[in-house]
């Protein structure tokens, strides 16, 4: 019932620009109402505690029930021509914040219509936050619980007390702040004021939805992506962190944390490489072309917004691939980003010196830390055993596209630009989705939950033993 009021502001949009597609969305709000209203009366006076496994079909139906609703006003606007499974598609990875998108011709449409999208996933990114720092901690699932023995601040809640309101709120606050931020840099770099507004929705959710085809590279600003680039990074971090610094006035939070540290150091790196590389192949023969074009690239796709400003799939040699392979670690935990987690990565590499050293010193005692925190073997165990599921689950999901008729780096690519919720592939997705079968869009559909809920929470749904009694 909460969602259907969602569909009340592309309308007045509507009524601004005079698009003419009001309609469809009238009928989509009385539909999720009228849905919500018959599913909420005959319980309403019931009062339970919700049980731990509650909590995980409370956190899965948010996204999926929703998602489906979501696709609603795509389907029932009959210029657009969407199949539901079309609609659906766009609304999951909207709400998801993933970007893949199966709609060509963009800067056609309605404004409605394309407000729609970029609210979607501002939505998904805000419930993400919530989801990370508030949620997923109490579930023992996520890289949130790795995390609050070492960093002071909201993520030290494990539990549902009213301090989870307040932390919430907190985080609510700064996710609203950090939007009216970046719209306003945007405006003032050069954008219209519904393009400032539709971008720093999918900016600071880590989105990647556009109102262009031609995406970020519409715009041809460097100032404008350069602003992209600065929110791009901060919502790549654990808004946590954004809270105890807030809270303190003070940058320490950021240059103490081990996880920020490591994440901006890669995009660094990575982002010097690909703008060396495309210079000295000849690929872009200014500097600064080269530079800018490296730089915005790296942070999009290794943050996992996936705002293009060129074609970064026709680039030479392995930079494509690099690039992609950046997505696999995304943003850092308690972000809106997606990929495996800075943290999990990070105890990934350490996990794996240590098992060096020992090869060397058998007996040897050598703590994994996290800053200078000791991470006990069951948070290492954790962390690879959701390595081993999220390879597993990869492997599977290819193999089906595959299975489909899909090439190989299109299958591998669209796999990982979905569970990664990165949006833009490679092949046949590199622009967009529209040319895949329904059953495909229906595996990535699944791939984009697996993504954003962590994997164990969607995969526990489907075990037997959660529905024991």
């Amino acid at each position: 019932m909460l969602f259907s009021i969602t569909m009340i502001p592309p309308v007045l949009v509507s009524f601004i620009y005079e698009d003419g597609a009001r309609l469809p969305f009238i009928q989509a709000f009385l539909v999720t109402l009228i849905t919500g209203l018959i599913c909420w009366l005959p319980v309403h006076r019931s009062r339970r505690e919700l049980r731990l496994r509650d909590g995980f079909l409370v956190v899965v139906l948010f996204w999926t029930v929703l998602g489906l609703f979501g696709a609603l006003p795509l389907t029932l606007y009959e210029d657009l021509g969407m199949s539901f499974t079309d609609a659906a598609f766009e609304s999951i990875s909207g709400l998801t914040t993933t970007g893949a998108t199966v709609i060509t011709g963009l800067d056609q449409l309605p404004h409605s219509i394309l407000y729609y999208r970029q609210q979607l996933q501002w939505l998904g990114g805000m419930g993400i936050i919530v989801l990370a720092v508030a949620i997923l901690p109490m579930l023992g699932i996520g890289g949130m619980q790795l995390y609050r023995a070492e960093t002071p601040g909201p993520m030290k809640d494990s539990k549902l007390t009213p301090r989870i309101t307040e932390t919430a709120k907190a985080l609510w606050y700064i996710y609203l702040g950090l939007t009216v931020i970046c719209a306003l840099a945007f405006w003032l770099a050069g954008m219209n004021g519904f393009d400032a507004l539709s971008h720093s929705f999918s900016t600071v959710a880590i989105g990647g939805f556009s109102t262009h085809d031609a995406s970020m590279g519409f715009f041809n600003s460097t100032l404008i992506e350069s602003v992209a680039i600065v929110f791009m990074l901060l919502a790549g971090m654990n808004f946590a962190l954004h809270f105890v610094s807030w809270r303190s006035f003070s940058l320490m939070p950021y240059l103490q944390d081990s996880e920020a540290r490591f994440y901006l150091g890669l995009l660094l790196i990575v982002s010097i490489f690909t703008a060396s590389y495309l210079y000295f192949s000849g690929t872009i023969n200014d500097v600064g072309d080269a530079i800018h074009h490296g730089v915005f690239q790296t942070v999009s796709i290794g943050t996992t917004t996936g705002f293009t400003t060129t074609g970064y799939a026709i680039w030479p040699g392995m930079l494509p691939v690099l690039l992609l392979f950046i997505s696999f670690i995304g943003g850092c935990a308690g972000s809106t980003g997606g990929g495996m987690k800075v943290i999990r990565f990070l105890l990934l590499l350490k996990q794996g010196m240590r098992e060096i050293t020992r090869l060397v010193h058998p007996n040897a005692q050598i703590p994994v830390k996290v800053g200078s925190k000791a991470m006990s073997d069951r948070v290492v165990n954790a962390v690879w055993g959701f390595f081993a599921v999220y390879v597993a689950t990869f492997v599977m999901i290819m193999l089906i596209l595959m299975a489909t008729g899909m090439d190989q780096i299109t299958a591998f690519s669209a796999v990982a630009a979905c569970m990664n919720n990165m949006g833009p592939g490679l092949g046949d997705v590199a622009s967009h989705y529209g040319d895949v079968t329904d059953f495909g869009k229906w595996i990535l559909c699944f791939a984009m939950l697996l993504g954003r809920l962590e994997i164990f929470t969607l995969l526990v749904l489907l075990t037997p033993t959660f529905w024991r009694k």
